[in-house]
Parts: C-alpha cells; structure tokens; sequence
C-alpha cells in the first residue's frame, strides 16, 4: 500500500514543472485546491477587518492529500479481498473533458443512417486510454450482494432494463441508481423488434422511455434492442422516443465463461462488455461470479472500467 500511495504522490509532483517545489508552486495548486469558489475579486473571500486569513500549510495539504491516498486505497484492498479478487482493480482516468465522436460501426448501419441522422450503433467507444465499460442487460436476478460488492469495489457499470422483468422489484433499480448506475431502455418486454412494425416498436421503446422517467426520474438517451437485433424502423422510432445512442457490445462476460466478437478474442481500449442479471437459475454461478470473472481479467490486461455516460 506504502508503494501505491508514494507512486501516486510521485504522479501529483510529476504534473508540475520540475522548477517548481513544494514550497512553491505544488504549494498554491494544493492550497486552490482547497478553497474552491475563492476568486481575487469575491469580497466573501476576504477575512473580516480585524481578523486574519486562516493559513494552510502547504506540507500539511499535501500530507491531508496523501492520507487520503492511503486511505482510498488501503478501503480498495480489503474490498478486493473480501469479495474474492486476484488483483485489486485498477482505477479509471478522470472523464473526457472533450468527448469523443461516436459514430456506428462499418457493417452495422441501416438505410438512410446518417441522411436520417438516427442514433449511432456500436460496439467500442473511440479512446486512447485502456478502459472498458461494463453493460448488463433485463434486470431478472435481484442479488442485494451484487449492488453491495460494486459499491464497496466502485466499479462503474450501466443498466439496460426490460419492464416485465424490472417491474416484479422496482426498488432494487431504484437502489442501484441511488449507488450512481444509469438506467438505460431494454424496451418493455424484451420482444425481436424487426419481426415488429413501426408503430409497435416505437410502442416498445416510448413505453420503456416512460417508465424509467415515471420510476426513477429520467428518461434516458441510451437504447440496447434485445438480441442485439434492429432494423431503420427500430432506430428510427429510437429516435422519435429521444435516444441518442444505441451502444450494443463487443465482448459477453457469463459467470463461468466469455464470448467474443472479434476473431482474436482480444480486449480493446474502450470496448463495451454486455452481461446480464442472471443467476444460478441460467447460469453456472452467481452475478458475483461474474463480476469477479470480469474483474480478475480486464485487471489482469491492464485495464479500467470507467462509466459509459461519462464518455458520450
């Protein structure tokens, strides 16, 4: 833990100007930072006449910084450890500040995609850095030592949820976007929309758009066809029903096993992995099992999970 933290701390003197010292300008970077909203000309800033301006030593913030350091990580150890992990997992970078176009994937457009302007379909996000995001699908195991596993590991993760199957414990949903997961359209009961007319997709997707505003607050940009499966109608009445993006996948993790797109079953900086919630009722294990296979592999590559929203 010592070495993780004075690797960390070596990063943070890094980013500044080998001139600079800590008593200089790492000093009144730690100090701003400290005292956000504080800007030369805002009176509140200014001590009251007859009082002094509180001094912040420049060694004690970075001390305060560095035992935050400890801390987060030592929380990230014993959290690998108690749920079962190889490796403690790595840490995304901070999000975009510029977020990448995203365009659909060659082979995977529909007539008329971009005269139409629908919502792009892909399977990997445009990025430099090694992180993947994890996807999962329905909402049909409700595993209360999920949400607490990802919590305590803080693992971003993005839901795409089915009405029929979400509707027998609204609550769970409801707790996980309380734990900062963003709740996607799956569409109400999961059906293979090319088989569908226009109307009856958009019926499907609009349904499942007012649901999760009626439920949790906010309809959502995202949209995952079941199966994978759509055709211009299904993107079109996407589109009519305000999404903005139809991400599907390029890898399957399962709680025993992974699938893979491409032929070279290799992972790739900013892949997008599907699961789904599921239990010992389809598979050979528990959501638990899946997020440890997830975890023990995309760490051991070198890899993040960041959260999908944060780059769109």
């Amino acid at each position: 833990m010592r070495a993780a933290v004075q690797n960390d701390e070596r990063r943070v003197r890094g980013a500044v100007s080998p001139r600079l010292r800590i008593r200089g300008g790492l000093a009144v970077l730690a100090v701003a930072a400290l005292a956000p909203g504080c800007a030369p000309n805002d009176d509140r800033a200014r001590p009251v006449a007859g009082q002094q301006a509180p001094q912040t030593s420049p060694a004690r913030a970075l001390s305060a910084y560095a035992a935050r350091l400890r801390a987060a990580h030592a929380a990230r150890v014993a959290a690998a450890k108690r749920w079962g992990l190889r490796r403690v997992p790595l840490t995304a970078p901070p999000p975009p500040a510029e977020k990448p176009r995203i365009r659909t994937r060659e082979g995977f457009e529909v007539d008329e995609h971009r005269e139409r302007d629908l919502p792009p379909v892909f399977t990997t996000v445009p990025t430099r850095h090694k992180v993947v995001f994890l996807t999962i699908d329905d909402g049909a195991e409700k595993d209360p030592a999920f949400l607490r596993m990802m919590s305590e590991l803080r693992i971003p993760y993005s839901a795409f949820l089915s009405d029929y199957l979400v509707r027998k414990d609204y609550g769970y949903f409801e707790r996980m976007q309380r734990l900062g997961v963003a709740l996607n359209n799956h569409t109400l009961r999961h059906p293979y929309l090319p088989a569908l007319s226009y109307a009856r997709q958009k019926r499907e997707i609009c349904g499942m758009q007012d649901v999760i505003e009626r439920r949790y607050g906010k309809r959502p940009v995202l949209f995952r066809p079941p199966y994978g499966n759509y055709d211009q109608d299904t993107l079109r009445a996407a589109k009519a029903c305000g999404i903005r993006y139809a991400p599907l996948w390029n890898e399957e993790v399962f709680a025993d096993r992974w699938e893979y797109r491409e032929w070279d079953r290799e992972l790739r900086p900013g892949d997008i992995v599907l699961s789904h919630f599921r239990g010992r009722g389809d598979w050979e294990g528990t959501m638990r099992d899946m997020a440890r296979r997830f975890l023990d592999k995309v760490t051991a590559e070198g890899y993040a999970v960041a959260r999908l929203e944060d780059y769109l």
